[in-house]
């Protein structure tokens, strides 16, 4: 069995490989002041929780764009599985050809998420991941990572309001009935999510144009992270929600790198 971890700003998605199957898949907060003892607490209640044995784990294989957590979950690989992780970043094959201007500032998880859908659809896409940022990734047919776009995260654009209105309260971030709202709670919600759907729809249909300017055919557009199916009800651009295409991905790069 295949060990992986996906280390975001909020969560850390852990998932379970028995062959090309994923057998478990759960998430912890993220936490830089978590020593690697309480992370291997925590990571083994699961593995008892599910009735996996950490001695079947043949192999590990972590993403992260969370440095200073890196030595903690590291070292907790190392003392409860006895196996070295591959960390995902320079020197691992990924089989995707980066075009950025600096090909090692590029996120670990957008490189997994292309290594996926590259490998899943064999076409031009747009991969989109709703994560505390939500990241746009363009990928060529024949597997050239184009670049992309980066944007504040649908929370984080919630909490900003929450925080710099002092009339303004939180909110749950759920699809209200109508754009035209008549109280504070439903029009911050039409604002935040319809906005954003506005957002994703203009973005995906530009980075289309560029594409397709470039000779590629009209990119089939996924969407992963755990809001992509609220936005993906009302987008016109998201052809298909993909929740686990970053676990798929980290798995396809462990068999890559595994010798």
């Amino acid at each position: 069995m295949i060990f992986v971890l996906d280390a975001g700003n909020t969560n850390i998605v852990l998932g379970i490989y028995k062959g090309t199957e994923l057998i478990v898949e759960c998430r912890i907060g993220t936490d830089a002041k978590r020593t690697a003892d309480e992370y291997g607490i925590q990571v083994l209640k699961l593995f008892s929780h599910n009735n996996i044995d950490p001695k079947d784990i043949e192999g590990v294989i972590i993403s992260s764009v969370v440095p200073n957590i890196m030595y903690s979950i590291e070292h907790m690989i190392r003392k409860y599985f006895k196996v070295n992780p591959i960390v995902v970043g320079p020197g691992v094959k990924t089989g995707i050809n980066i075009k950025y201007d600096n090909p090692k500032s590029v996120g670990a998880d957008r490189i997994v998420n292309a290594v996926a859908a590259h490998e899943i659809y064999k076409r031009s896409l747009v991969i989109i991941d709703f994560g505390t940022a939500t990241t746009y990734c363009a990928v060529t047919k024949k597997g050239d990572y184009l670049g992309g776009a980066i944007c504040p995260g649908i929370k984080i654009s919630a909490d900003a309001l929450f925080e710099k209105a002092a009339k303004l309260p939180r909110i749950e971030l759920t699809k209200p009935s109508h754009v035209i709202c008549k109280n504070t709670i439903s029009s911050m919600q039409s604002g935040i999510i319809y906005g954003y759907i506005g957002q994703v729809d203009y973005i995906v249909e530009k980075m289309k144009e560029e594409m397709m300017a470039l000779g590629e055919e009209e990119p089939y557009v996924v969407a992963t992270g755990g809001l992509a199916g609220l936005i993906a009800e009302e987008s016109k651009t998201i052809d298909e929600v993909s929740p686990f295409i970053t676990l798929e991905g980290l798995r396809i790069i462990y068999e890559k790198n595994k010798e």
